[in-house]
């Protein structure tokens, strides 16, 4: 008997590329909800009417690469990872540095549960006053390189390279460098620690009063 030559896999059937584009609707709702956007506001940041972005999210417009690709962008996700695509085994991240308010934030894992990014904070510009803001959450952080200034309430600390801190950020704070260089910081926070510091508009936040504001956090 002769050996059995090995058969490639097969190609997923029209079954499977259905289930996979009937998934995509709940999907982006997921996304948008999990960011706090509204249609409108997607819309506007996207390009999409609104009645595009709601027959996608129920399931009735087909999802096309021109309508994905700009939702993939405001929502700062792999475009197999809106779709559902299956893993093909590369656990590398796609890093997407998200750049505002002179912070750099990279992501080093995926969406979903905590989020893990690096932070890179540049000095505050001459005369600025930090600013400080609460938002739900807790976060945890790392000083990879510089020196870190955290003001928490009444407190105001020093961190150097290798000192860590963890604190609940309902309590008002903000983050910046306590000197001329750039601080690397490695940070963990939830959902909605990343909507506050990601993905929110630029609003006024509730801060410590009339004491301490302006800044980077």
């Amino acid at each position: 008997m002769g050996d059995t030559a090995e058969q490639p896999p097969s190609a997923p059937g029209a079954g499977d590329r259905d289930g996979v584009l009937a998934a995509v609707g709940p999907r982006l709702r997921e996304l948008r909800r999990r960011h706090g956007l509204t249609l409108a506001e997607l819309a506007e940041r996207t390009g999409i009417n609104e009645s595009t972005l709601s027959r996608l999210e129920g399931g009735t417009r087909k999802p096309t690469l021109e309508l994905l690709l700009p939702l993939a962008e405001v929502h700062a996700v792999p475009l197999d990872e809106l779709v559902g695509a299956p893993r093909t085994g590369d656990p590398r991240i796609h890093l997407r540095p998200v750049t505002r308010d002179g912070l750099t934030y990279v992501p080093l894992s995926r969406p979903g549960g905590v989020q893990a990014h690096k932070l890179l904070i540049r000095p505050s510009p001459a005369g600025t006053e930090p600013t400080l803001r609460t938002h739900e959450g807790f976060e945890w952080l790392y000083v990879l390189a510089g020196r870190l200034r955290l003001i928490l309430g009444e407190r105001s600390l020093v961190l150097k390279p290798g000192e860590a801190a963890e604190f609940d950020t309902h309590v008002p704070h903000w983050l910046g460098s306590d000197d001329d260089r750039t601080v690397e910081l490695l940070v963990l926070f939830g959902h909605q620690g990343e909507r506050a510091h990601l993905r929110a508009r630029q609003e006024p936040l509730r801060g410590a009063g009339d004491g301490a504001l302006r800044g980077n956090n």
